[in-house]
């Protein structure tokens, strides 16, 4: 047996020893329902909706796995189940926004942006239908249930295409603040969200603004440029390298194809080291799109840092988190090991 097989076959059966941890407090339990973004999905699109009357809601068998039932228990007349249909409810869901509703559209990511992509594109991006996909559970998250049910490559297809806006929720608060400022956003949207077990990162709903990033932390040494789930990771990484007398700055980066290019520049002048840290494919994501910024600019030390390009072994999300070094003990490790090359 090879050595990648061992890990894998370790991994898979949940046996693995010394720094892969298979389980993490703060994200499998003692998270109060209020700080679990799937858990807040329906609750503040219902409580939109109370003054909103465009807004509309509809799932794909779901309804109980990211919270939109309830949306369904308070506004029902609003409510579509589609069963496991996901490229019909988006196409419905342009149908519907061609008539001054706001659908809200939420599945899987696999299936949402994966499986929905030409709907995303055709139907809702290209004739600027204001649809919001929400796509739960996204990177690795979903865990055993394996390559299908995994999304590592949503952001890179989806950044691509014109019209559409695509951001990453990283906490609760934080994907309230997503859901209130997309109302009158003008285009379409993915949302991409965690698993609902995300730990917090904003102790308040914080002030947003679609294409601005959020800089959470200063540093003059390095700077973390980071989204969704890696967001806390990265700051409780930056707080171990700080304990080393490393300084590291922390960016979420929230908006992926409007990429806030001025943080960006103040990033590089500033600390002249980036580090790209993401839940997905190093290939095409937010360290592809960062670099496509970076081209234009005075060269500097920069390295992605996520998911190599390979389809992910099958295990529990705190050990696959920690295999592939996107827990805060392997950001620390990476960081160190790119700033000491």
């Amino acid at each position: 047996m090879t050595t990648d097989m061992q890990d894998e076959s370790e991994i898979f059966r949940g046996t693995t020893t010394g720094s892969t941890r298979l389980r993490d407090a703060r994200s499998v339990r003692g998270t109060p329902k209020a700080g679990m973004p799937a858990f807040v999905l329906g609750e503040e699109l219902a409580d939109i909706a109370d003054t909103d009357p465009r807004i509309v809601v509809a799932t794909a068998d779901l309804a109980s796995a990211n919270r939109t039932n309830d949306f369904r228990d308070r506004h029902p007349d609003r409510f579509v189940n589609f069963s496991i249909a996901e490229k019909n409810m988006i196409t419905a869901a342009a149908g519907m926004a061609s008539t001054g509703l706001i659908p809200y559209v939420a599945t899987f990511a696999s299936f949402a942006a994966i499986l929905g992509a030409e709907a995303i594109r055709t139907d809702c991006a290209y004739p600027k239908m204001k649809v919001r996909v929400l796509g739960s559970h996204s990177g690795m998250s979903m865990g055993f249930y394996g390559s299908s049910h995994h999304a590592l490559e949503d952001l890179a297809m989806l950044r691509c295409m014109a019209d559409l806006t695509v951001v990453c929720a990283t906490d609760a608060n934080h994907l309230r603040a997503i859901l209130r400022a997309s109302v009158e956003h003008p285009r379409a949207m993915y949302i991409r969200l965690g698993r609902g077990r995300d730990p917090v990162v904003y102790d308040t709903v914080p002030e947003i603004e679609f294409g601005r990033a959020l800089r959470l932390r200063e540093g003059t040494d390095l700077t973390l440029i980071t989204c969704g789930s890696q967001v806390r990771a990265s700051l409780d990484a930056a707080e171990a390298l700080q304990q080393q007398g490393i300084s590291v700055r922390v960016v979420d980066m929230f908006t992926i194809d409007e990429m806030d290019r001025e943080e960006i520049r103040a990033a590089a002048d500033d600390t002249g080291a980036i580090l790209t840290v993401e839940e997905h494919n190093v290939t095409g994501g937010l360290g592809s799109a960062v670099a496509d910024v970076l081209v234009d600019l005075p060269r500097i030390r920069f390295r992605k840092h996520g998911v190599p390009d390979k389809y992910v072994e099958v295990g529990p999300p705190a050990a696959l988190y920690a295999h592939y070094k996107l827990d805060a003990a392997g950001i620390t490790e990476v960081a160190k090991s790119f700033l000491e090359k």
